[in-house]
Formats: C-alpha cells, sequence, structure tokens
C-alpha cells in the first residue's frame, strides 16, 4: 500500500529560478502539484513537454499564448488545461500565484534540467 503523506506549502523551501519567479512542489506517484511565485513581469519562454498541465491562478493576472491560438488573459480563480506536448508560453502580467499539476511528474523540474525556466 502508498504511503499518505501530509505537505504544508509554507514548510517547504521555494526555489529561485530568477529574479521573478520561484516555485515549491510536491511529488505524488502519478502527478506533482506546484505553487509557482511570479512577478509582473515575468516570462515563462515557449515550451512543450510530455506532460498534461493544469494551471490554476490563484491570485493575479497571466497572458498565457498556447499552440497557435490567440493570447489569452487568465485571471484569479480561472483554470487552463494544457495538452500533452503543445507548445505554450507565459507572461505574468501582475504579481501572481498559481498552482501547477502535471501528470506525470516533470522530471525536468526534479533533476534541475528545466533551462527554458531558469534565468
Amino acid at each position: 500500500m502508498a504511503q499518505v503523506t501530509v505537505h504544508n506549502w509554507d514548510a517547504l523551501d521555494k526555489e529561485d529560478l530568477g529574479p521573478l519567479i520561484q516555485r515549491r512542489y510536491v511529488l505524488g506517484e502519478g502527478l506533482m502539484i506546484a505553487h509557482v511565485y511570479m512577478q509582473a513581469g515575468n516570462v515563462v519562454p515557449e515550451h512543450a513537454h510530455e506532460n498534461e498541465q493544469m494551471t490554476y491562478i490563484l491570485e493575479g493576472e497571466m497572458e498565457m499564448r498556447i499552440g497557435d491560438a490567440d493570447p489569452v488573459v487568465v485571471h484569479g480563480g480561472e483554470v487552463v488545461c494544457i495538452p500533452p506536448n503543445v507548445p505554450h508560453s507565459a507572461l505574468a502580467l501582475t504579481d501572481l500565484l498559481d498552482v501547477d499539476v502535471f501528470t506525470p511528474p516533470r522530471q525536468d523540474w526534479i533533476d534541475g534540467t528545466d533551462v527554458y525556466l531558469r534565468g
């Protein structure tokens, strides 16, 4: 039987990825959940990954470009669902906090090879 764990976001170390972005995450067996903290003006460059992603904006606003679609502004309380292997990018329009959920977990985040995000 799998082990049940309990995590407190405030007890987890924030990982600094650049001057305008930090994150915390928790790993499960088949998925990952993260808090991503961005300051206004932070850019997440276009990238794609094998993981299905859901991004839930808790606070703030983010402009996202997903595939060939027109940019969309995502506000607090809204969720964006991104299928696997679809290119996407983001711009923080305000300071924001989002929850990202990935399945399977992002191996590049775990091993630190997510160079597109670090800067």
